[in-house]
């Protein structure tokens, strides 16, 4: 499957997913918000997808089973963040969306482990962003007491409602990221670093 062009014909499911990321990324700069009249068709497309397989479509090595699996895990690994406000429900739904085609397309366990690492990935180039944003505007120690404020509150607070709560009450201040941006690096340069950049 890896030794094809990414382009190929064959990773059609691939592609499209990667549309829909774009998308969402360009959506999610643009207004703040990735909609949901995007993000679930994804996921909705990407269960059909696994399904089709596995009634021989043969688009792919996953089936439904696999689409459920990346759904969950998308879910799951942005459901942390999410609590506490750290990011919006755009953006764990956007990463369902990711997870049901990769798991439909490759998998439970191949597409399990892309999930991860491009979500790894895709924090990494969160961090850059970030890092970028507070230099351009000179802010770091402003930033660092946000940063250590947060952390405080995961060690003082009595769970994770107040962790919330003390961050919702801090979001006027904050410089907001459309994540859905750096999560799209993410995903996509995985996926071209697994093919080798081979387009």
């Amino acid at each position: 499957m890896f030794d094809k062009p990414l382009l190929a014909w064959e990773n059609w499911p691939v592609v499209v997913i990667s549309l829909g990321m774009l998308a969402a990324a360009i959506i999610d700069w643009w207004k703040f918000k990735v909609p949901n009249h995007l993000t679930f068709p994804l996921i909705l497309t990407g269960w059909a997808l696994g399904l089709a397989n596995n009634f021989g479509l043969d688009a792919g090595e996953g089936g439904l089973g696999g689409a459920v699996v990346g759904t969950i895990l998308g879910c799951v690994l942005l459901l942390p963040v999410y609590a506490i406000g750290g990011m919006g429900a755009g953006d764990v739904k956007m990463t369902m969306g990711f997870g049901s085609w990769i798991g439909a397309f490759y998998g439970i366990e191949n597409g399990a482990s892309i999930l991860f690492w491009a979500f790894l990935c895709g924090v990494l180039a969160g961090g850059v962003i970030g890092l970028g944003m507070i230099l351009a505007r000179g802010e770091f120690r402003k930033n660092l007491d946000h940063l250590r404020l947060i952390v405080g509150d995961w060690f003082q607070s009595s769970g994770i409602g107040e962790v919330a709560d003390k961050a919702n009450a801090r979001r006027p201040r904050w410089h907001r990221l459309p994540y859905g941006v750096p999560l799209c690096i993410g995903f996509l340069g995985y996926l071209m670093y697994i093919y080798n950049f081979n387009f």
